[in-house]
């Protein structure tokens, strides 16, 4: 699959949900967290981040119709088919380029983001069933395992 990424400056927060047939995090050799059918969602946060702006972004995740039910396309949410979701903080989501080289400094500072990460995972398993809700390692060198179902990948920008 390739992926060709439209550019430009954003002052929301960034989300990409890939629908899975399964996912999985490994760090050092050990798998951290694995789910089967569900939702993989990559997330970054940007300075400014506010509650506000993870509860739109834990309700938009756990609503959108990726599936289909009934034989209708687009009608069915990870909730409605109570299927997996896997979160990985990914800061690289907020790249801009300067040149050949990545810059990211649209990206909230590690120690902060790290705070933020663990509030939104929370908020989702507060807002769906807990053992549903799987999650990378922060701030590790991570093997991210998505096999997309479809394929079928949104970015979600928070407009609050």
């Amino acid at each position: 699959c390739v992926c060709v990424w439209r550019m430009y400056y954003i002052l929301q927060r960034r989300g990409l949900l890939q629908r899975v047939s399964r996912g999985s995090v490994t760090v050092n050799g050990e798998v951290v967290a694995r789910i089967e059918k569900g939702l993989v969602v990559l997330v970054a946060f940007k300075v400014g981040d506010t509650l506000k702006d993870l509860t739109w972004m834990c309700n938009k995740i756990l609503k959108a119709r990726l599936w289909a039910n009934d034989n209708k396309n687009w009608s069915s949410s990870v909730t409605d088919q109570n299927l997996e979701v896997l979160i990985v903080s990914q800061f690289t989501l907020y790249a801009t380029f300067k040149g050949q080289k990545p810059d990211f400094h649209n990206s909230m500072p590690p120690q902060e983001a790290q705070q933020m990460y663990h509030h939104f995972v929370q908020l989702v398993k507060t807002s769906y069933i807990p053992d549903r809700v799987k999650e990378g390692e922060f701030g590790a060198m991570m093997e991210v395992e998505i096999i997309n179902d479809g394929p079928v990948s949104c970015q979600i920008d928070s407009p609050v």
